[in-house]
């Protein structure tokens, strides 16, 4: 029998959410190892969210699914998952079982090395960001809104940022939508295919679980 995974891909930017920066050569590597190791990949939960916050719904959802479903969690790169040694920690406390493509024979003491490693290079590059921050005011330079230049978008630029995340929303719910519709078509009530999405671990693009009303936004991209 196949092993079952739950793969989880993640950016650190939005943009990089809408443009796939970085998710295609997450996903090679996850079809990649499946091959390689004769694995069954179940489900795919991506997450735009920056590596140094814990709070990740998306993260909890997957776990939640490869739970239920007896599969491992499987990452493209180890530090996919954090750049927090006690995060890293508290989640193989919790007994939850994952890989990482890169690493695949890596047992926890490896894990927790990486970890340290990636922790220590993240806040590195805070610590640069923040002196040349402090340089550029020390030389008069004008930074966030007291830029001119950072105010007053164009209207293409509008234009183009709705367009991006439109783009992000279709393909996050590339694989819902089309589930949301089959049970809509059969007469269940808004809340029932709510209650469904939310019994099988899937989210929200926010990460949010399903309510009625956002089901209805939903099946309304097809209307």
């Amino acid at each position: 029998m196949k092993q079952k995974v739950v793969s989880y891909v993640r950016v650190s930017t939005t943009r990089q959410g809408a443009s796939g920066l970085g998710l295609d050569a997450q996903r090679a590597a996850v079809q990649t190892f499946c091959q390689a190791n004769g694995c069954e990949l179940i489900a795919e939960y991506q997450e735009v969210e920056s590596g140094r916050k814990n709070e990740r719904p998306v993260l909890r959802q997957a776990l939640a699914h490869a739970k239920k479903a007896k599969a491992t969690l499987l990452l493209a790169k180890i530090d996919r998952l954090a750049r927090n040694v006690a995060f890293i920690a508290n989640l193989m406390e919790a007994g939850a079982d994952f890989r990482a493509c890169d690493m695949p024979e890596a047992n926890k003491f490896m894990l927790h090395i990486m970890a340290a490693v990636a922790e220590q290079e993240a806040s590195a590059i805070s610590q640069r960001t923040c002196v040349a921050l402090k340089a550029a005011r020390e030389r008069g330079t004008l930074l966030g809104g007291a830029n001119p230049a950072c105010r007053n978008l164009t209207m293409e630029a509008r234009r183009r940022g709705s367009a991006a995340t439109a783009k992000a929303a279709s393909l996050f719910y590339a694989d819902v939508l089309p589930l949301a519709i089959g049970l809509h078509q059969k007469g269940n009530s808004l809340r029932a295919i709510a209650n469904i999405l939310n019994s099988e671990g899937r989210a929200t693009r926010k990460g949010s679980p399903w309510s009625a009303t956002q089901v209805q936004r939903l099946l309304t991209r097809v209307e």
